[in-house]
């Protein structure tokens, strides 16, 4: 210990004689860990990535287990979400104690990955990184699986299987996936949704035929509901028995869950970044940034590399009826829920009154733009007046999904030429006035779509989420 201390290597949150010695009176979930003086003493850091054969799989409520599980033992647990999303990192931060990032093979590329990851190591004992519906699901036409993601950080796999409908045909499925591509390493099983010792013992043996590892179970159990609405999981900050929910979950996972096999069964990855990225600049040296229940959707590592390159970044709550920051520069409107508090954003004035007067740089992405435009139609037809500062008028009340990975070439504004995102959203576009295209769009496979977003001087925004720079 005194080593690791000279070295400025505390693992396990800071936390070094007290947690070993804590082991002498551990709960049962803690005495799980049998070699853990192994993981606290060493340079590296281990990383596992989740994965299963298609959505609906529960391997959100599976990784969200695990994290807090292993976090419950005194390791320092870090975690990360392949693709592009934002619900499911926010569950994940509440359940390790720290930020998650989003590695998204196609729109950032292997570098960037690398150095997320590397970053993420820094301050972990493991990152546990949940993948992205099934293992070999991506872009039509375009890499950006999570298997390809495993490839390309050299990752196992542990593969979550809803066993609630299979008895011995689990073991073809697990085959199968183990087969599948050479480049791919599935480690071992996870047993989701058993629902009996004598089920599990069936599922067990069949595959102990074909010499699959069954890493860990997870008996079925009603109250490990996880509500959802139109974008995927209802928002975490919007759960109030959350904590007591991640305790569940910990519990369920490690009652039939061996943790330090899930150790073992992760990969040593070095926590050097190795590998030069090209990163999206700021919007300006000083950022706000709308933050509250309706302005949720802003990646964690677009803001923590506009720190890195010297910008300030302040937040406020639109849905409080706050102003920006009136030292900023420039404004930055996340995507979010803005249908579902049409109505007071529309009778907060300060708000709106602020945007209007602001003489920077405005920016907005999806539900931001929306709040930008003239007005907005809710689930029930009410049309709400926004900030009118693009004429754009959007509604709810016919939803129609919008979804891919995009392209964009920038035609006019703060941005690099070349950029990735996507788009994901239920709005319907009324009327888009007069007014500079922002972007030129193209779908992961290189297919033209129609031009993106609208630019009036100062003001901006479209229907994309910017995920990264092109690689």
């Amino acid at each position: 210990w005194q080593k690791q201390t000279a070295s400025g290597k505390l693992l396990a949150g800071g936390s070094c004689p007290h947690v070993i010695l804590h082991r002498c009176f551990a709960t049962p979930i803690e005495s799980q860990m049998t070699d853990i003086t192994q993981l606290l003493f060493r340079s590296d850091t281990k990383a596992l990535i989740v994965a299963a054969p298609h959505s609906g799989s529960g391997k959100t409520l599976v990784t969200l287990g695990l994290i807090r599980a292993l976090r419950n033992t005194g390791l320092k647990v870090a975690s990360a979400k392949a693709g592009p999303d934002y619900i499911d990192p926010q569950f994940h931060s509440a359940a390790s104690g720290s930020p998650c990032l989003n590695l998204d093979y196609w729109a950032m590329g292997p570098d960037q990955c690398k150095n997320l990851l590397a970053e993420s190591g820094k301050t972990s004992d493991i990152v546990i990184i949940e993948g992205v519906m099934g293992l070999f699901d991506g872009p039509d036409g375009a890499t950006g699986s999570t298997a390809d993601l495993a490839a390309a950080l050299g990752l196992p796999v542990l593969l979550v299987i809803d066993s609630s409908h299979q008895a011995q045909s689990i073991a073809a499925l697990a085959k199968g996936f183990a087969q599948f591509s050479g480049d791919v390493n599935i480690a071992g099983v996870f047993l989701n949704r058993t629902k009996s010792p004598r089920h599990s013992q069936i599922l067990r043996n069949a595959l102990a035929e074909i010499a699959m590892p069954v890493v860990g179970e997870l008996r079925h159990d009603d109250s490990l509901h996880m509500p959802s609405r139109h974008l995927g999981l209802v928002q975490a900050l919007e759960n109030q028995q959350l904590e007591a929910f991640l305790e569940s979950a910990a519990r369920g996972v490690a009652r039939e869950t061996k943790l330090d096999n899930v150790v073992n069964l992760s990969a040593n990855f070095s926590n050097q970044k190795h590998a030069h990225a090209t990163l999206l600049p700021p919007l300006a040296q000083n950022i706000a940034i709308a933050r509250d229940e309706v302005f949720t959707f802003a990646y964690p590592h677009l803001l923590k590399n506009w720190r890195e390159a010297g910008a300030s970044l302040s937040f406020f709550s639109p849905l409080a009826n706050e102003a920006p920051n009136p030292s900023a520069e420039a404004v930055f409107l996340p995507g979010g829920y803005p249908e579902l508090h049409a109505g007071k954003i529309a009778g907060n004035r300060a708000f709106l009154q602020s945007l209007q007067q602001f003489s920077g740089l405005i920016y907005g992405e999806c539900g931001g733009y929306m709040v930008m435009g003239a007005g907005l139609v809710d689930t029930h037809g009410h049309h709400h007046a926004m900030a009118g500062l693009l004429p754009l008028e959007s509604s709810f009340e016919k939803p129609k999904l919008h979804l891919g990975y995009r392209q964009l070439t920038c035609t006019a504004g703060p941005f690099p030429a070349k950029l990735r995102g996507h788009e994901f959203h239920y709005a319907t576009i009324l009327s888009e006035g007069d007014g500079d295209r922002l972007f030129a769009a193209e779908n992961a496979a290189g297919d033209a779509l129609p031009a993106m977003g609208l630019r009036r001087g100062r003001v901006m925004g479209s229907f994309a989420h910017i995920i990264s720079v092109q690689p």
